[in-house]
């Protein structure tokens, strides 16, 4: 514990070299170090702990007196789990304090701004500008614009994720500016999550976007300038969690057929869909960059800037497309000025419509790319929650550390219980390739394509050898799903992403993975207690 702990101070005393506090995005930056930074080390306190001490205890015969006592083998397995899970929790405790610290210290800052940085901007009202503009000085390679009205309310834009409170005391050149520290970079935010759906160039309904040639296939793409469509449906929408609108965060791709401004991103439109009666009103053109977040907020009261329109439900054939619904009030396309709530969301359900409007462009977008954005959650309790991700996957470490250990003498149970933990690091992989899901084959295809040069796509050309190869490859295939389905998929237990992109980790997902982590500890503990009770020792 001492040792795992003084490296795990040395580590944070020198993250200051190499964590640039510049970056685009330095929370998560920060965030994301001192969660993996503690994985590691708690994980391998967890290994050498659990994997040593019972071999120790065996040789050195220290066991032997206790087994001559009245305890159970199960008692001895459970105390060790017990004990070891007690030692890592104190541990984890403490270095999850240190580490709120280390993020809080490392991301404070300040800038400054005076009098001679702003400059009135606006009409004139009497013998005073309306507004008054500026720039911050130059703190960790960025500044901040300020934009400053006739009441003296300031505030600064965004960069780096964050944004600063300005106080603004005197007027005129006798005017002081008090920049409070960063806002705004260390959030949970509760993604009220819609389902997806597609609708192709002749604006049919579809499963799946256009693929655009690229092996990843998590977006699907649709064609700019015509009647396609990404859909996101959302339900139980209401005025008492949305009472001023709905505010909207999207990340979509970009796939451009042509460079067209590369300057700038490619412009696309966003429609608000009433589900029951069809009518659609554009609320919103944006413009989307490759990688680039856009926050938008719908508002109560929505303008119509086009005309709106009326779409079906559902189109799957072209007779379809002629279809009007029943129940459209022909009155709603003719006004100026729409209630979010009273025209557009029937029975708490709305979507939201997506579309690129530029002509030889594509967006593209999977399910979880845009979310409706709730009232954000307590971070500090969102960090506590990425730190109870490492502890079950501490715990289940300790488990089969000491189940390796009951019948494996202390460096071997420490390679067998490494291999679970690198092979539940991967166990999602290995399932994929089990079940064929991955391009290229089972391990012997893409071994053989590998040293052949020949790509994940293309047939291989038949054979002996090519079909002894992928006989072989199915029987593999069948080992490593046993092998998935056995270990514990520790990726899963880790919250890290959630917590360094600044998504709250919701309750549900909390207690399943608790519940998951104890559908494994039962049948390691047992197995444990076989192996023990089975020894000479314990006999």
């Amino acid at each position: 514990m001492v040792v795992v702990f003084a490296v795990f101070i040395v580590v944070l005393a020198f993250a200051g070299l190499f964590l640039d506090p510049g970056s685009p995005n330095p929370a998560r930056l920060y965030l994301s170090f001192v969660l993996t930074a503690t994985s590691y080390l708690i994980l391998l306190l967890a290994l050498f702990l659990s994997a040593f001490s019972l071999p120790v205890d065996i040789r050195s015969k220290t066991l032997h007196t206790v087994v001559t006592k009245p305890v159970r083998p199960s008692e001895i397995i459970l105390g060790r789990m017990l004990g070891f899970t007690i030692i890592g929790t104190g541990l984890l405790a403490v270095m999850a304090l240190v580490s709120y610290a280390f993020v809080r210290q490392g991301l404070a800052h300040t800038h400054t701004l005076s009098a001679e940085d702003v400059r009135p901007i606006g009409l004139v009202e009497g013998n005073r500008p309306k507004f008054w503009e500026g720039r911050t000085s130059n703190v960790r390679a960025h500044r901040h614009g300020v934009l400053i009205d006739s009441a003296g309310n300031a505030i600064t834009d965004l960069a780096q994720g964050h944004w600063h409170q300005v106080t603004v005391t005197g007027s005129g050149g006798n005017a002081r500016f008090e920049l409070s520290g960063p806002k705004g970079m260390l959030l949970a935010r509760v993604p009220v999550r819609g389902k997806i759906r597609f609708r192709d160039p002749d604006g049919m309904d579809a499963e799946k976007g256009i693929n655009v040639g690229d092996e990843w296939t998590y977006r699907g793409y649709v064609k700019g300038a015509s009647p396609a469509a990404i859909i996101w449906t959302f339900d139980d929408v209401n005025e008492r969690d949305f009472p001023h609108g709905l505010p909207m965060e999207m990340t979509i791709g970009v796939f451009r057929t042509h460079k067209g401004k590369i300057e700038r991103g490619v412009y696309g439109s966003v429609g608000i869909r009433n589900p029951v009666n069809g009518l659609m009103v554009e609320a919103e053109v944006f413009e989307s960059k490759e990688f680039t977040t856009n926050k938008l907020m719908i508002p109560r009261k929505i303008t119509r800037f086009a005309s709106a329109q009326v779409v079906p439900q559902k189109i799957e054939t072209a007779q379809d497309v002629m279809q009007i619904p029943e129940k459209l009030d022909s009155g709603l396309a003719q006004k100026r000025e729409f209630d979010l709530y009273e025209d557009l969301v029937a029975d708490g359900k709305v979507e939201v419509w997506v579309r690129c409007i530029e002509a030889g462009q594509y967006f593209g977008a999977a399910q979880a790319d845009l979310y409706l954005r709730a009232a954000d959650a307590p971070f500090w309790l969102n960090f506590i929650k990425g730190y109870f991700g490492i502890w079950l996957q501490m715990v289940l470490v300790i488990a089969f550390g000491v189940m390796f250990s009951t019948f494996l003498s202390g460096a071997v149970a420490m390679i067998a219980t490494l291999g679970a933990l690198v092979g539940g690091f991967f166990s999602e992989f290995m399932t994929q390739l089990a079940r064929g899901q991955l391009h290229g084959g089972g391990p012997l295809e893409a071994f053989y394509r590998l040293i052949t040069q020949n790509n994940l796509m293309s047939e291989l050309e038949g054979g002996v050898w090519v079909n002894v190869m992928k006989m072989v490859d199915s029987v593999m295939q069948a080992g490593l799903w046993v092998i998935s389905s056995i270990l514990p998929a520790f990726g899963r237990f880790s919250y890290a992403e959630h917590v360094a992109y600044g998504f709250d980790v919701s309750p549900e997902l909390v207690l399943m993975r608790f519940v998951n982590a104890l559908a494994f500890l039962l049948p390691v503990f047992v197995a444990a207690h076989f192996f023990l009770k089975t020894r000479e020792v314990a006999r």
